[in-house]
């Protein structure tokens, strides 16, 4: 099973939101490309990137700070914010990043996933952000009332890496993961899941690998990692990394 530590980008600096509000933004590092340089040395072979602007404003917002990470640190990277055509798809995937995440346009535009996962298999996965069971899309913004389940069953025959399931409500505020919910969504769908959103103690990870063979992947933490709630090392150590 893989840890993902996460880096959300905001105006160049490392965040993390409170229940993906841009207005409850913290600030946790002026320097994201060493603070992704300190998770590869505590031995994570991916890093999670957000670019938060990005996400709102529909494009590339932080991609020198990507591009650094890119060439300085020999981590893997799974990027996610603005992903928004197929002129940014191939931009990012040639640029060097391992694997894109796609939200709102898998939502508002399914073609645009399908088209990819066949030009890029095993390089395109899906956000799926649930508030009270129903997507949210343009960075958490807007609310659709398209099921996670609906939404997930169009992209089952085509090469989609994974989904990244996050529960909105448990994000960015220490209360665990909705740990019941995803596997639930886990048991309807034959794609590997990612699970992410209030992932807070060393208890959550230990419960978390005991899932390993119910279609969970991989975890996604941030800000119990900033707040040292959670030593990267460790979380490695119990995941098998």
């Amino acid at each position: 099973m893989i840890f993902f530590p996460a880096i959300d980008l905001k105006d160049g600096k490392c965040v993390r939101l409170k229940q993906g509000d841009m207005l409850q933004s913290t600030v946790f590092d002026l320097d994201p490309v060493a603070r992704a340089q300190s998770f590869y040395d505590a031995g994570c072979s991916w890093l999670h990137l957000v670019d938060l602007n990005g996400a709102i404003e529909g494009k590339p917002v932080n991609q020198e700070i990507v591009e650094s990470i890119i060439k300085k640190v020999d981590i893997k990277i799974q990027l996610g914010g603005g992903i928004r055509n197929f002129e940014t798809i191939d931009f990012w995937l040639s640029s060097g990043i391992n694997r894109l995440i796609i939200g709102t346009m898998a939502l508002k535009n399914p073609e645009l996933v399908i088209r990819a996962c066949e030009k890029y298999p095993g390089k395109i996965a899906i956000a799926i952000d649930v508030r009270n069971g129903k997507i949210a899309t343009e960075g958490w913004v807007e609310q659709s009332q398209i099921s996670a389940l609906d939404l997930v069953k169009k992209f089952e025959p085509v090469d989609v890496s994974a989904i990244i399931y996050t529960d909105i409500s448990r994000d960015g505020i220490l209360i665990g993961p909705a740990l019941e919910e995803t596997l639930a969504f886990a048991e309807n769908t034959k794609i590997p899941i990612i699970i992410s959103g209030g992932v807070s103690s060393l208890k959550d990870i230990k419960e978390i690998k005991s899932t390993e063979k119910k279609g969970i992947m991989g975890v996604i933490s941030g800000r119990a990692i900033y707040d040292k709630r959670l030593s990267v090392s460790e979380c490695n150590k119990i995941l098998g990394n």
